[in-house]
């Protein structure tokens, strides 16, 4: 996908057409007038998504879409435009945004109609093993695997990135680097969220003296909103990048900076260990829901797997004429989700170490098993399912986003630090935020975390591996084409927040903005509840409640970053429980 399929020099379209076009709808008094007339925008939506005919980028900071738009408008395609959003997060989102960090990339050609997983999960060091985060006595100790120098996991993010515009985009990498290089130079004005989430986290962050030098004034008092954000040691690390490709970030100045900062910090991390560090490329996992193709990330992501073997399940109901977000939707939801995620407490790791059998768990036949042993009218007790050995916890502090070019090409994206800033050192000299992603493997197999949670043994600490992750970059294919780009942090509750927006579009026919605006629920088998969120109707709880189901309102979940393609054109949606998010279209 190079010059020959990203012709440069696109003409911008005039701005405001979505709203243009809107206005000018003729008003129609009845629902089969809707059917009738071919609208960009449907008058009986409850939510409007962005509208562009050439190219969307949707992400979790406005200033972050806005760079991939321009590098689309310059004759980039989705890939070039995913490298230059995926940099400039670094610099305007960094909670999430990083390149301390790795992630999960799925690549769509329109060229050969190929699908790809770029897999840049970070690896644990070479000398790491499995009682590393365990005290004399055998207990695990989170801080270790938290907020210190062994918490930190070789990082994948530059490899990714820079490995995916070299192989599919079409654009040098000075050229989609400059906007990301540009902003930390001159810096961001502090937003009211990036004030709020640093001024929260002082105390992780502010520990490390490299860190509160980068994002706390020099009196060490915080950022307000509407200051200027300076990052320029960041901003040479990027320059270093874009000079030198991966190899200015994991050979010379800054590997040796890396190492030293985490290995003061009593890390293990060795400049061999960066060196070595390798991106796999893996076939996406595929599966079939009602007439649509589901590509999503293999393991060591286990949301594609159990997103495909939830939609087989439900696709034996007739969840459209249950109704949206109905009690009985909601409960054949409930129910399914905890069979999935037993499911994968036991089965999901590193493929590359443990044998994770994928086909089995996406088979339409076991699917049919599953929907066999749910009853439409009552709970089962998640101790009846199947006893197992959970996961550990996931921060939610993880960032998706999609891209869609003209030419058909699409990329979701999502990528993380694993905690809210990682484990909040950053390097000194570097501006770089470094990771605490060694805390996604299970501490000690069998043990309850500080969170309550267990962890199996296909998800032991292991030099080389890669810790296990709920990360779902997300596909829906309709005839072989994108329809549906999309995927969300938000940790364990990643796979079914990516669930629901499938199943609000395909089942409940609603548009892209209105299925990431919907309520959202969650149930992850132990603890045995059903999470749900706040504008869940009171009443449809009290249903769920009679059928046995234990409800708890938490806090809102994910961060969808969701294109749909259409015949009329592109819609995007941000999520709106994320402030700065942006849909941004030409």
């Amino acid at each position: 996908m190079h010059s020959a399929t990203a012709p440069r020099g696109l003409k911008r379209l005039a701005s405001g057409i979505g709203l243009a076009l809107y206005l000018s709808l003729p008003l129609l008094g009845s629902t089969q007038a809707l059917a009738a007339e071919s609208s960009i925008f449907s008058q009986m939506a409850t939510a409007q998504p962005i509208y562009a005919k050439h190219g969307m980028v949707a992400s979790q900071e406005a200033l972050a879409s806005r760079a991939g738009v321009e590098i689309l408008k310059q004759g980039g395609n989705a890939v070039d435009a995913a490298v230059a959003v995926g940099f400039a997060l670094a610099v305007t989102l960094p909670r999430a945004g990083n390149i301390g960090g790795g992630g999960f990339m799925l690549v769509h050609l329109n060229q050969g109609n190929k699908d790809i997983a770029i897999d840049y999960r970070e690896m644990a060091p070479g000398k790491a093993h499995k009682d590393i985060f365990l005290d004399e006595q055998g207990n695990p100790v989170d801080r270790l695997s938290r907020e210190h120098g062994l918490a930190v996991g070789v990082p994948g993010t530059v490899m990714g990135l820079t490995q995916a515009l070299e192989k599919y985009g079409s654009l040098p990498l000075k050229q989609v680097m400059a906007p990301a290089i540009k902003m930390a130079t001159d810096g961001i004005s502090v937003t009211a969220d990036l004030a709020t989430s640093l001024s929260g986290l002082k105390r992780r962050i502010a520990q490390w003296p490299s860190s509160a030098a980068v994002f706390y004034k020099a009196d060490g008092s915080d950022y307000q909103l509407g200051d200027i954000l300076k990052q320029p040691e960041l901003a040479h690390s990027l320059r270093l990048i874009a000079a030198k490709g991966s190899q200015g970030f994991y050979q010379g100045e800054t590997a040796t900076k890396l190492v030293d900062a985490i290995q003061r910090a009593g890390g293990i991390m060795t400049l061999s260990d960066l060196a070595n560090y390798k991106v796999v490329e893996r076939q996406p996992v595929r599966g079939e829901y009602r007439g649509y193709q589901v590509v999503s990330m293999p393991p060591p992501s286990s949301g594609g797997v159990h997103i495909v073997e939830m939609l087989n399940v439900l696709e034996q109901f007739p969840i459209d004429k249950l109704g949206h977000n109905s009690a009985q939707t909601l409960h054949l939801m409930a129910e399914t989700m905890k069979h999935a995620y037993a499911d994968r407490s036991e089965y999901l790791g590193d493929p590359d170490f443990f044998h994770v059998p994928v086909n089995a768990l996406t088979s339409k036949d076991y699917a049919k098993q599953i929907a066999s042993r749910i009853a439409m009218n009552k709970t089962t007790p998640s101790s009846e399912i199947r006893p197992g050995k959970l996961a550990p916890y996931e921060s939610d502090q993880t960032t998706h986003y999609s891209v869609v070019d003209k030419w058909g090409n699409a990329v979701a994206n999502t990528y993380t630090l694993n905690f809210s800033y990682g484990s909040g050192l950053v390097a000194e000299g570097t501006g770089i935020l470094l990771n605490n992603e060694m805390d996604d493997f299970s501490a000690k197999p069998g043990v309850p975390n500080g969170y309550g949670l267990v962890g199996g043994e296909a998800n032991a600490v292991e030099g080389n591996k890669r810790p296990l992750s709920s990360m779902s970059p997300t596909m829906v294919m309709r005839d072989g084409k994108p329809f549906i780009v999309t995927g969300s942090p938000g940790g364990s509750r990643i796979i079914n927040t990516t669930l629901q927006i499938i199943m609000n579009v395909i089942d409940h026919k609603l548009n892209i903005a209105e299925a990431s605006y919907a309520p959202r629920v969650h149930h992850q088998w132990l603890p045995d509840e059903l999470r749900v969120e706040k504008s869940l109707n009171r009443d449809t709880i009290s249903l769920l409640e009679a059928k046995g189901h234990k409800v708890s309102v938490q806090e809102a979940m994910g961060s969808t970053q969701s294109i749909m393609v259409t015949k009329e054109g592109i819609f995007g949606a941000s999520d709106p429980r994320r402030s700065g998010s942006e849909a941004v279209g030409y």
